[in-house]
C-alpha cells in the first residue's frame, strides 16, 4: 500500500501548498498537533492501523471511545425514554388507545422523515391489535402541518385520538379545533419550539426549551423509535403482550429509522450513528417488501450504505410528496405485498425522474436571477429567487441547489398569484430556521418555521422586499463569518496505488459517514489527468495516473460549467492535487475503488 500520512502542519500551513483551489478553497490538514497525537495514543491503546485512527481522531473520538464509536449500539446508546419532557402522559394516552382499542389517526409530514414516522407508528400500533388511519397532507393544498380540514375529516371517520408526527408542535388553531371535536392529541416532532406550547395531551419534542434530555438532534423516527420503546414497556406493564399477540421486534424496525436519520440530515453522532449502522444492517437482510422494492427500482447494486438513502431511495420516496401522491411513500413502507410495493416503487422512481426535469429547468432560472441580483462582485449575504408558477413540490430542492453554487444561505419561492410558498437551505453556521420565525413574529411572513439549516414560509408577493432586506439585516453578519471559513479539510494523502478496496473497507468502519460525521477527503498530489470528459447530469468522469503507472477513476458531479469543471477539463495531459472521498463500486461481481471528486488544484499554482 502507498500511503503518505504527513504530520500535522501548522495551523497557517496550507495542505500541499493549496491556499486558493480551483473551487477557491483553502486546503487544510484535519489534524492539528493534538490530533496526531490523540492518532498516536489510539494506535498505542487500540491497536488499529493508523490510517483508521487519523480519521477517529480528526473526528474527535477520544481515546475511551474508540470501541464504542467502532461498534455502536442501540441498546447501550438509548436513553430511558422518561427522560424526554412529556414521555410518561405520551406513552399512557397511547396505551390506553391500544388497551380500549380507540380509532386513532396518525398526521404526518410529506418529507421522507415523515414517512417513516408515520410507519413506523402505524406498524407499532398495528402489533397491539389497533388498525390506525394514517394521513399524509398534500403539499399543494394542504401544506406543512396539521389543517383543520384534514382534523375534521379524521374526526368525522371516528378518530378519537389524533397523533402528529413530524410536525405539530406550532399548530395552535388546528388544535383547538380538534379539541372541539372531542380528539384528544399527542404531539412526537423535533423541530423548534416557541415560548408557548399548543394545548394538547402530551407535546413529545427534545427541543422544546423545558426538554433537559439532549436528545435534539434526533430526527422524528428516530424520536418514535423512543416513544415506541416507552409504549412497548407501558403495555408490558399492563400485561398487554402475549403469545397470541406478542410484543413487535423494534430492531426490525431499525431501516426505517435510518433511512428518515440519513434523509433528514440530522448529525451521525451518538444515537444517530447506532441507528444508521443497524439499520443498513437490517436493510441488507431484504426483509420490508417496501424497501427492497424500491432498492431494485433505484436499480442499487451490492449492499446499501448510508449515502444510497439519502441520494437514491430517500429523493423517490420524497417524490411521491414533491410532485404526486403524498401517501405514496408511507404505503410503499407498509406495503407488505411484494406486487403491491413493485408497482408503488415503480411509480415513485417514474415521479423521481419527472421531478428532476422540473427541477431543471426551475434551477437554470433561479439561479439567473441570483446571479443577476448579486452581480459582478457577487454582494449579499442571501439568495432570494421567486417565480410565478414554479412547482412548489421541488422549491426545497432548488434552495439547496442555489445554496451550493453560490455558497449563502438561499431561499426560493414559488408563487400562485400573490402568495408564495418557499423553502431555505442554509450554509453550516447560520440558522435560517431563527430568521424565518423572526420574519413571522415581524408580520414579515404569514407562516414559516423549521431548523437551523432548512426552514419554509409563506410570504404575499407585496411583502418580498421587505423579505430580502429583513434576511440581509438580520444574516449579514454570521453569514459573512461562515463564509470566511471556506476550506476542504483533508485527512491524508494517498497514491492510485495506495487507494485499495481493504483501505476503503478499512476506513469505513469508522462510518456511517454523513452530517456531522464527514466522510474523509483524502489529497492525490501531482496525479496525471490521463482522461476528463463530461457525462451525464453534469458530471465529468475523471482517469488519473500516478508517477508508479497506477491509476484510479473519479467522477465529479455537477460540475459542468463550474470552476472546478473546468480545471479538470483544460488539465488533460497535465498534473494535478486532486481531493475526494473513496467509494467501492461493484459491477459483474468486481469491486474497485472511485473517486469522488471535491476539488483540485494545479501543483504550479499551489
Amino acid at each position: 500500500m502507498s500511503l503518505n500520512l504527513p504530520t500535522a502542519a501548522p495551523a497557517s500551513r496550507a495542505f500541499l501548498g493549496v491556499s486558493r483551489s480551483a473551487s477557491g478553497r483553502f486546503w487544510r490538514e484535519r489534524l492539528d498537533a493534538r490530533g496526531a497525537q490523540a492518532t498516536l495514543a489510539i494506535v498505542q491503546r487500540h491497536g488499529v492501523p493508523e490510517i483508521l485512527a487519523r480519521v477517529l481522531a480528526g473526528r474527535g473520538v477520544g481515546i475511551a471511545e474508540v470501541e464504542a464509536w467502532l461498534d455502536p449500539t442501540v441498546k447501550r446508546l438509548l436513553p430511558d425514554p422518561d427522560t424526554l419532557t412529556d414521555m410518561p402522559p405520551c406513552v399512557a394516552r397511547l396505551a390506553d388507545a391500544v388497551t380500549r382499542g380507540e380509532q386513532v389517526a396518525v398526521f404526518g409530514d410529506y418529507d421522507v422523515d415523515g414517512a417513516t414516522s408515520t410507519a413506523l407508528l402505524v406498524e407499532v400500533l398495528r402489533a397491539g391489535g389497533l388498525d390506525p388511519a394514517f394521513h399524509i397532507p398534500d403539499r399543494i393544498f394542504e401544506g406543512y402541518g396539521p389543517n383543520i380540514p384534514a382534523i375534521e375529516v379524521l374526526a368525522a371517520r371516528g378518530a378519537t385520538l389524533l397523533v402528529t408526527v413530524d410536525c405539530g408542535t406550532m399548530s395552535f388553531e388546528p388544535f383547538a379545533r380538534a379539541r372541539e371535536l372531542g380528539l384528544d392529541v399527542v404531539v412526537i416532532d423535533h423541530h423548534q419550539a416557541g415560548e408557548t406550547l399548543p394545548e394538547v395531551s402530551a407535546l413529545v419534542n427534545p427541543n422544546r426549551a423545558d426538554d433537559l434530555s439532549g436528545l435534539g438532534h434526533l430526527c422524528a423516527v428516530g424520536l418514535v423509535f423512543v416513544v415506541a420503546v416507552g409504549l412497548l414497556r407501558e403495555l408490558r406493564q399492563r400485561g398487554w403482550w402475549n403469545a397470541e399477540r406478542p410484543a413487535p421486534d423494534l430492531l426490525a424496525s431499525l431501516d426505517l429509522v435510518a433511512l428518515g436519520t440519513v434523509a433528514d440530515v440530522v448529525p451521525l453522532l451518538g444515537l444517530n450513528r447506532a441507528y444508521v449502522t443497524k439499520g443498513l444492517l437490517q436493510l441488507r437482510k431484504r426483509e420490508r417488501p417496501g424497501l427492497t422494492a424500491l432498492m431494485d427500482a433505484a436499480r442499487l447494486t451490492g449492499p446499501p450504505k448510508a449515502w444510497h438513502l439519502g441520494f437514491l431511495l430517500g429523493p423517490r420516496i420524497n417524490a411521491g410528496g414533491r410532485i404526486g401522491n403524498a401517501t405514496l411513500g408511507t404505503r410503499l413502507l407498509l406495503a407488505r405485498d411484494p406486487i403491491e410495493a413493485q408497482a408503488i416503487a415503480a411509480e415513485l422512481d417514474r415521479l423521481n425522474t419527472e421531478r428532476q426535469q422540473v427541477e431543471r429547468a426551475i434551477v437554470a432560472e433561479a439561479e439567473a436571477e441570483a446571479e443577476a441580483a448579486l452581480g459582478l462582485a457577487g454582494v449579499g449575504a442571501v439568495v432570494l429567487s421567486s417565480g410565478q408558477g414554479w412547482h412548489p413540490g421541488v422549491v426545497g430542492l432548488v434552495a439547496a441547489r442555489l445554496k451550493e453554487k453560490f455558497g449563502r444561505p438561499a431561499f426560493a419561492i414559488a408563487f400562485t398569484g400573490e402568495t408564495g410558498a418557499g423553502s431555505a437551505r442554509s450554509i453550516p453556521g447560520v440558522d435560517v430556521g431563527r430568521a424565518v420565525r423572526g420574519a413571522v413574529e415581524r408580520g414579515i411572513l404569514a407562516k414559516g418555521g423549521g431548523h437551523a439549516m432548512a426552514a419554509g414560509l409563506t410570504v404575499a408577493r407585496g411583502r418580498l422586499g421587505e423579505l430580502r432586506s429583513y434576511l440581509e439585516e438580520v444574516l449579514a453578519q454570521t453569514v459573512e463569518t461562515a463564509r470566511a471559513v471556506d476550506e476542504t479539510m483533508i485527512d491524508g494523502a494517498l497514491s492510485a496505488a495506495g487507494a485499495t478496496p481493504e483501505l476503503v473497507e478499512l476506513i469505513e468502519r469508522a462510518g456511517p459517514f454523513g452530517a456531522g460525521n464527514p466522510q474523509p477527503v483524502f489529497a492525490f498530489p501531482a496525479h496525471r489527468v490521463v482522461y476528463a470528459e463530461p457525462g451525464s447530469a453534469g458530471q465529468i468522469r475523471v482517469r488519473l495516473r500516478s508517477s508508479d503507472g497506477a491509476t484510479i477513476s473519479g467522477v465529479v458531479f455537477r460540475a459542468v460549467d463550474t470552476p472546478l469543471g473546468a480545471a479538470l477539463l483544460d488539465a488533460r495531459g497535465q498534473l494535478m492535487h486532486v481531493a475526494g472521498t473513496l467509494d467501492l463500486d461493484s459491477w459483474q461481481g468486481r469491486t474497485q475503488v472511485s473517486l469522488r471528486i471535491v476539488d483540485a488544484c494545479s501543483p504550479e499554482i499551489a
